[in-house]
């Protein structure tokens, strides 16, 4: 028997408003709300996977509907034992689900036909549990339900909602309280990175709260500038497949939405942006963070020599000066340690280091988890 209009229109809200209920919080029980959210499988993943995975929403504003998109990937093994590390992408308004995940230090990367998924063997998530966060609100499947929330971002709102985003997150995953926590990005995420990295430490200093353990975070080049990557438009099929937003746990409210690599209208529409982002370094490195910089040698948006410039304007004193590092004998590129910050660039990388030098990416994801020096000469690396 068909249904009336008046039925498909009250089965239509009642669907619309289970996605909405599913998108932002639908359970006070945190193990409840990680079944939700749990990946069960993904179209085009052809192989087994050791790792649990999640994907989901946390609401960081209760009054305008905004939302921020996450996908948590455990580690391989024994994520009980290893770190949180939270991964961003700059722009401002390029996703982390599409370059950080996709294409660089996830584990799901996408072939050619923008269907197919394949394991990728230098994934970050072999060392740590990784955390990427599509933000601000209006970069990739982040959202809001006022218009004037994707017009008014700037460098201000997005730390305050990331650090609330990440108050909210280790509500729903308890486990991972107190646990040894870094923050990592490229390119504009070099003014997001140290922005939430001192929010959280701000924040830990006047509340006394202990459940974000921060314990330091790493950059990819570090400047102001913006960038605008060649993207692999295989990303632009799969996340704009039914099937792998349904996976995923998206909220899509219309027929129209697109998934895109990157948001024009956020860009274009940026509020605030300060020139230099060194007087946050200066302040977290007296909160005796571990701070890294890498760069990618060949990088031609954010050049080697500009990163070395920003750096020699904080005036550290060298610790251990301009040397070569190796991986498995071969030089992996050159480095050298300040007082309260390391600088490690990468041999023949461009912009996305870890797109273009995977294995180099992840001997030097190691030694900062680890804290340990670059590895020298006759020192074999933990591949």
């Amino acid at each position: 028997m068909a249904l009336s209009p008046k039925w498909v229109f009250v089965v239509q809200i009642l669907l619309t408003l289970i996605n909405l209920n599913r998108a932002t919080s639908s359970s006070s029980d945190p193990l409840v709300q990680q079944e939700l959210d749990k990946v069960l499988q993904l179209p085009g993943q052809t192989f087994n996977i050791s790792f649990a995975h999640y994907a989901g929403y946390v609401t960081v504003n209760e009054y305008t509907g905004r939302a921020l998109f996450y996908w948590f990937i455990e580690a391989a093994e024994d994520p009980s034992s290893k770190p949180l590390v939270l991964w961003l992408n700059g722009g401002p308004g390029c996703s982390s689900i599409a370059y950080g995940q996709s294409e660089e230090i996830g584990p799901f990367h996408i072939k050619e036909d923008g269907k197919t998924l394949y394991l990728n063997p230098y994934s970050w998530n072999q060392a740590a549990n990784i955390l990427f966060l599509d933000s601000p609100v209006g970069v990739g499947f982040s959202y809001s339900n006022s218009s004037f929330d994707i017009s008014s971002n700037g460098d201000i709102r997005t730390a305050k909602d990331s650090l609330k985003f990440l108050l909210e997150w280790f509500e729903r995953f308890p486990q991972y309280k107190g646990r040894d926590f870094y923050v990592i990005g490229e390119s504009y995420a070099g003014h997001y990175v140290p922005q939430l990295s001192q929010a959280i430490v701000r924040y830990n200093f006047a509340t006394k709260a202990k459940s974000i353990n921060l314990k330091g975070y790493m950059m990819a080049g570090g400047i102001s500038r913006k960038y605008d990557p060649c993207t692999q438009q295989h990303s632009v099929v799969y996340y704009n497949l039914p099937e792998v937003q349904q996976a995923l746990h998206v909220y899509v409210d219309n027929a129209t939405f697109k998934w895109a690599t990157c948001s024009d209208e956020v860009s274009t529409t940026w509020k605030d942006s300060p020139k230099t982002v060194l007087d946050i370094y200066r302040e977290l490195i007296h909160a005796r963070l571990r701070i890294w910089i890498f760069s990618g040698d060949t990088d031609a948006v954010i050049p080697v020599t500009s990163t070395r410039y920003s750096i020699n304007a904080l005036k550290l004193p060298t610790v251990s000066p301009w040397r070569a590092w190796y991986d498995d004998g071969q030089v992996g590129g050159w480095t050298q340690d300040y007082a309260g910050l390391t600088f490690v660039t990468v041999r023949g990388a461009g912009h996305e280091v870890p797109l273009h030098k995977p294995k180099q990416a992840f001997t030097l994801f190691k030694a900062f988890l680890s804290g340990a020096p670059m590895p020298y000469m006759g020192q074999v690396s933990d591949s």
